[in-house]
This record gives C-alpha cells, structure tokens and sequence, in this order.
C-alpha cells in the first residue's frame, strides 16, 4: 500500500516585545527562576489584564506579511486546562473569533512550487515552564518557573497542505525568516522564541479523506521537526501496513533517540472548555491602524531572493545565502555592482565572508570589510595579479582593519609570479624530491598530478600561475596518466 503524509503546523512565535501580553513584567531570557512575575501573570484573585498594544501590532505585521486578512473585531477566551506550569488554570487566546484568517505561504524550491495555505493567526500568552532535571531532588520533585507566563505569542496554523517532512521543515525556516525580517520575532530558536506542533496523518494514495492525526508537541528546531515527522510517517505507515489502527495522540519527540513517544490523548476543541474572556472587551482594530502597519512591511526574503535571482542571475542557493539578511543582500547588490561580477561576488559572500562571519558568531554583523574593498579585492584577482588562494589570505589581513587589497598585495610581496625561468626551477625541484609520487604518476595515476600542482603552489605560497604551472609540470613530468 502507498501511503500519503498529510501535515499541518501549528507554530507558536515570541512576539517581540519588552513586556508581557497583560501586564508589565519584562520579557527577558535568562532571568532568574520566578523573578519576572507579577499578580497578573501569577494569576492572583483581583489582578485584571490590560492589553499590549505593542503586541497587536506586531501580529498584525505578521498577518499582513502572511497574507492574511486582519479582522475588525477579535475576541479573547479563556483556554481552560490544568497543569502545574498554568497558574490561572486557562490560558487566555483567541478561539472563535481569531485576530486574523486565511493567508499562505508560497515558495519555489528547485524549479517546484509549494504553497501552503493558513487557517488563522491569533494571539495569546505563553505557559511558564515545568523543570523536571537539574536538581538534587529530581527524581522525587519537579519545580515551576512563570517567568515566561503571560509573554506574547502569535499562533499561526495552517492548512494540511504539506505532503513531506522536509517541505514541513521548509515551511518552518521560511516562515521564522518572514517573522525576523519585520521585527515579529527574534527568532531565536534555542531560547524558545518558536516553538512547532506538528500534526500528521496518513491516508491512501489518492483518497480524498484523512487518517486519524498524530500530533508531535514542542519542536524548536527545523532539523528535528523533519526528523519527527520522517519517524512519525513510518511508524504509522508500519503500524496500517500491519493491519493496525493509528491512534489519535499527542507524542513528544526524543532528539536523542530519534523517535516520538506517546505523551497523552489528543484533545479536542470541546476538552478546553473555551469561552469569551470575562476580563478583556472584544479587539477592535481600525482600517488606519492596519494601514499604517501595512505600509511599514519590508521586501520579505522570498521576494527578495526571486529578485536577486532575476537581476543578478544568481542560482537558487546563492540568491538564498545572499539574501539572507537584508544588509548582507544590501552588501552583496554593492559588490556586484561595483565589481560588475554578482557571480563572483555570490562567491565570495557564501564563502569566505560567511565564514569569517560563522568564525565570529556574528553572521547577522555586517562584514569586515566595505564592499567598495571587496570588489577590488575581486578585480585584483581578475586582472591576475593575485590568485584566489593568495586573495584569501589577503581578505584574512583586511577583515576588521581597514587595509585596502592592492596595499597588502604590495607591501607583503604578493604578486602572482609569473616567470617562466623561476618557475621552471621549482617545478624541477618539486619533481626531484618526490620520487615516489613520479612513480606512481608514470604508471597511470593520474591523480597524482594534483599532488604535485599542490607542492609547487605550497612552494610559491600560492603565489605562482596556476595555468604556468599546469604547463610546466606536464612537461617535466613527462609520461603517465
């Protein structure tokens, strides 16, 4: 039997404000267990929300970035469940009445379009968190911390259009990259600021009606939300190939072991227990105030990318390199212009600059060095003056110091030597010390030229002419491959 995956997400984003959703405590990684807290988001009897407006208007930026439609009025419920890290014992959201409906997200991948359609984006405010390791009683006690209680979150769901773990894994990167580029979310995953439920069933080829859903809670990484779903297809697929019945439960992923584990039953809408929020008036949102968030959206990555690609005729993955950030894609258009080589310029910015960028745990920095310095750094190695394995090793000495190119290449004697005699006399040394390699060359190795391309340039620093070299050596190696 084929079977089909059919996935939908449910992705919890940090909005990113000072202060929490209802009150004025700050919103603050790393703080203290318990100090981040008020009567509000504790919870206490009298303590009333009052809304953050901050937050409206970064989920209105993201709905309107998603392509979704703001509602004029939204109202806030009361999500009723009990767990030690809720204190009021529900969970203030939106259900029937959500701030924003519809939308998608579209993109195209190695010549394919995906698309998947959204079913709401709504507010609502996170849980604390339960502590079940790390203390000398861990085996008898669990311990609460509600710092993060109250913090804002937008929910957004979308529709079951995702038919594999790695367009799901997509969805989820391309969708942070939306939420971080207008200033939703700091997109953060390590610290919590995106968090994913997958849910996924699996029907026949061709069937138009859905299994029983799986949902996997709390993934915080795109790598293990593919991997959770790889497993979770083929656990079901095992368990229907089998003649078996896939149960409707909540599962949680275990990174290490690489596989889901049940955790509870799946709950339904009616199990919450929804109503109206007593303690919050319905959300009105006029048309200007949509307006005014509308007008200050940036171009977002996806565009930005198909953009890149067209005008600078770059492939897929540089343009998504490139265009990841808008500074580095503002560096990039700078190079490319003043070098009148975007090729060469993607190159470099994917290679060298992203690395010293990754050395430094700064790849969302600005590079080291100015565009108008790269691009002569680039033309320099066209006009070949340098080679590019010399050009690296220059771009190390300008990083962070402001040296121009053509300065190094001068003062430290870097020229690309191209003199036939000098040349000539390292390639015969090169040869003379490596008998061994000739040998083996001569028989047919032909890999071993490479060997012997590698010592000269080692011997010249990198410095000789690669085509001179290719030459030389040919000749005085003589027979063979």
């Amino acid at each position: 039997m084929t079977w089909e995956p059919v996935i939908g997400l449910e992705i919890h984003a940090q909005l990113a404000t000072e202060t929490k959703l209802f009150c004025g405590c700050a919103v603050r990684a790393g703080a203290a267990p318990n100090t981040l807290v008020c009567p509000v988001c504790l919870g206490l009897p009298g303590a009333l929300p009052v809304l953050n407006g901050k937050a409206v208007d970064l989920a209105i930026l993201a709905a309107l970035a998603l392509g979704c439609r703001v509602e004029a009025v939204s109202v806030f419920a009361r999500k009723n469940y009990f767990y030690p890290d809720l204190p009021k014992g529900y969970q203030i959201s939106q259900y029937d009445r959500p701030l924003a409906t519809g939308g998608a997200l579209e993109w195209s991948e190695g010549g394919r379009v995906t698309r998947v359609g959204l079913v709401r984006a709504h507010l609502e405010e996170d849980a604390g968190k339960s502590l079940h390791d790390g203390f000398p009683d861990s085996d008898r006690h669990s311990y609460v911390d509600f710092n993060r209680s109250g913090v804002p979150l937008v929910e957004i769901v979308t529709r079951p259009d995702l038919r594999s773990a790695a367009s799901a894994a997509s969805f989820f990167e391309r969708l942070r990259d939306i939420l971080v580029e207008i200033g939703a979310c700091l997109g953060n995953l390590e610290e919590g600021h995106l968090r994913c439920d997958a849910n996924v069933s699996l029907r026949r080829a061709g069937d138009a009606a859905l299994g029983a859903p799986v949902e996997i809670k709390n993934l915080n990484s795109f790598r293990y939300l593919e991997r959770a779903l790889d497993y979770e297809i083929a656990r079901q697929a095992s368990v229907l190939d089998g003649g078996g019945r896939v149960v409707r439960e909540t599962r949680l992923f275990d990174e290490a072991a690489g596989r889901t584990a049940a955790m509870r039953g799946k709950e339904l809408a009616h199990d919450y227990r929804y109503f109206p929020e007593p303690d919050l008036p319905p959300l009105a949102i006029a048309a200007e105030r949509i307006d005014a968030a509308r007008s200050r959206l940036p171009e977002l990555p996806d565009a930005r990318r198909a953009r890149l690609t067209t005008a600078y005729g770059l492939s897929e993955y540089d343009a998504r390199q490139v265009a990841a950030t808008p500074a580095l894609a503002r560096f990039f258009e700078e190079v490319a212009t003043r070098s009148g080589r975007p090729k060469a310029a993607a190159n470099w910015i994917t290679g060298e600059v992203a690395r010293h960028l990754k050395a430094a745990d700064a790849r969302n920095a600005s590079p080291g060095v100015t565009a108008e310095a790269l691009a002569d750094l680039i033309a320099i190695v066209d006009e070949g003056t340098i080679s590019v394995s010399v050009a690296k090793q220059v771009l190390e000495k300008m990083w962070g110091t402001g040296r121009g190119a053509a300065e190094i290449v001068e003062a430290e004697g870097l020229t690309r030597i191209g003199d036939r005699a000098a040349l000539e006399a390292v390639v015969r040394r090169v040869v003379a010390e490596n008998p061994k390699p000739l040998a083996q060359f001569r028989a047919g190795k032909g890999l071993v030229f490479g060997f012997f391309v590698g010592q000269v340039m080692k011997a010249t620093r990198g410095q000789a002419d690669p085509v001179l070299v290719d030459e030389l050596l040919r000749r005085e190696l003589g027979g063979g491959a």
